[in-house]
């Protein structure tokens, strides 16, 4: 046996003493004791799967002034989450053959932990979504207008979930309605305008939409960053093709509160209310809401610290989502199960990879947690190429050791690798 791994794991909902066999990167066997040529052992500490984050932006062609897959991937590990999944709204964007294998072939060279990526359905494409086969890991389709995002006409919704179906890809929704945000648009000069400018029934409108184009027959649908009580409503009792997810910031942060820094705080679909914030928060919780998700999307503070209308939409989150919600595992704001559900186990289901969980045959990709080591989230200790996180001072507990694969790629907060060791998901 390659290696094996003591502990105390969190396997089938609950933390169970054992130890791991892994041979050519996979778990092939869970017992009380195992021999390996190479063994590891952590005897104060948490085994948990690493997580599985289906939507971030690293940026990667056009704006790596931002981020790239290097400086991504890399927040990525440390937060540990041995997997990502990139948006298209790059320049040029993801949305043909072409671009997508441009991408994970500059991703091979660059990421440290394993990615996929998304083509952009948009006007232009629509014929040739049943080419993309195995060059992709799903479809995205933006709704309403955001950051370098393509148009789409919503009149043929229902021929493209067809075209997506047949190529067992699930298909991703930025769900803002373009004619909701039309109407509602304004000059904005701060976090509530911003939020006068994507009322909550753009979002209700967007999955009214994708629920009425969907039917029983339909592949997996995923709804992003849901961020309002309205948008939550529609989907407590959805079919069990449809998922959605939540993001850090929409379940942590809410307008009102926040009377500093704003444009930092401007995303899409924006921070809601204290209301929002909680019903979404009782979501995860509940089980209405799937999955936790990052939206991981980095800009320059010197593109943010502009005037609010003209500060560009979104935030950081990729390297702190894990870690703020181990340390809320720990206090009993969320249970363990719960959330490996959440950033492991559903994420993982959504895209089809082997990660997720820890059982025979899966990756071997785990974190080590060290449940008393609690740290204040600082800026100038994490790895995206932004260098700032609205969760600046949040309390949260980060991974000491992280394993992809079988091999030990962080080991005691240090790093071990190079990059290009991730690999692209559909192979």
């Amino acid at each position: 046996m390659d290696v094996t791994i003591e502990g105390k794991f969190f396997i089938q909902g609950e933390f169970r003493q054992c130890c791991i066999g892994v041979e050519n990167g996979k778990i092939t066997a869970i017992k009380k004791i195992l021999k390996g040529d190479t063994h590891h052992d952590f005897p104060k500490k948490i085994i948990l799967p690493t997580g599985v984050d289906v939507h971030v932006h690293f940026r990667e062609p056009g704006f790596t002034h931002k981020e790239d897959f290097k400086t991504g991937s890399l927040s990525a590990l440390f937060g540990g989450i041995s997997c990502v999944c990139d948006m298209p709204n790059t320049s040029p964007p993801t949305i043909s053959k072409k671009t997508a294998i441009d991408k994970i072939t500059n991703a091979k060279k660059k990421s440290y932990v394993d990615f996929g990526v998304y083509v952009n359905i948009n006007n232009s494409n629509i014929n040739e979504i049943e080419e993309f086969g195995k060059n992709i890991s799903g479809f995205k389709i933006f709704m309403g207008d955001t950051t370098n995002s393509l148009p789409f006409n919503f009149e043929k919704l229902k021929e493209v979930l067809e075209k997506t179906t047949k190529t067992g890809k699930p298909i991703l929704f930025h769900a803002e309605d373009a004619n909701c945000l039309i109407r509602n648009k304004q000059t904005e000069k701060n976090l509530l305008g911003h939020l006068d400018s994507h009322p909550a029934l753009c979002e209700k409108t967007a999955i009214q939409n994708i629920l009425h184009a969907s039917n029983q027959k339909t592949g997996r649908i995923h709804i992003c960053h849901l961020s309002s009580c309205e948008g939550l409503e529609l989907l407590k009792n959805k079919p069990k093709n449809i998922s959605c997810g939540a993001t850090p910031h929409h379940l942590l942060f809410s307008a009102e509160n926040i009377l500093e820094n704003q444009t930092q705080y401007k995303v899409n679909p924006p921070i809601r209310t204290c209301f929002d914030k909680d019903a979404l928060f009782d979501g995860i919780l509940k089980g209405y809401v799937d999955i936790l998700e990052s939206d991981h999307a980095p800009h320059t503070l010197k593109e943010k610290n502009v005037e609010f209308n003209d500060a560009p939409s979104g935030i950081p989150g990729v390297e702190t989502m894990y870690p703020l919600f181990l340390y809320l595992a720990k206090k009993d704001k969320i249970s363990f199960s719960r959330l490996i559900t959440l950033i492991c186990e559903k994420p993982s289901q959504l895209v089809n990879t082997t990660k997720g969980s820890i059982e025979t045959g899966k990756d071997a990709d785990f974190i080590i947690v060290d449940l008393k080591n609690e740290q204040k989230i600082a800026a100038e200790n994490l790895h995206s190429k932004c260098d700032w996180t609205p969760f600046d001072g949040w309390p949260a507990i980060f991974p000491s050791d992280v394993f992809i694969r079988g091999e030990k790629l962080i080991d005691d907060y240090e790093l071990q690798c190079n990059q290009g060791f991730g690999r692209f998901i559909g192979e």
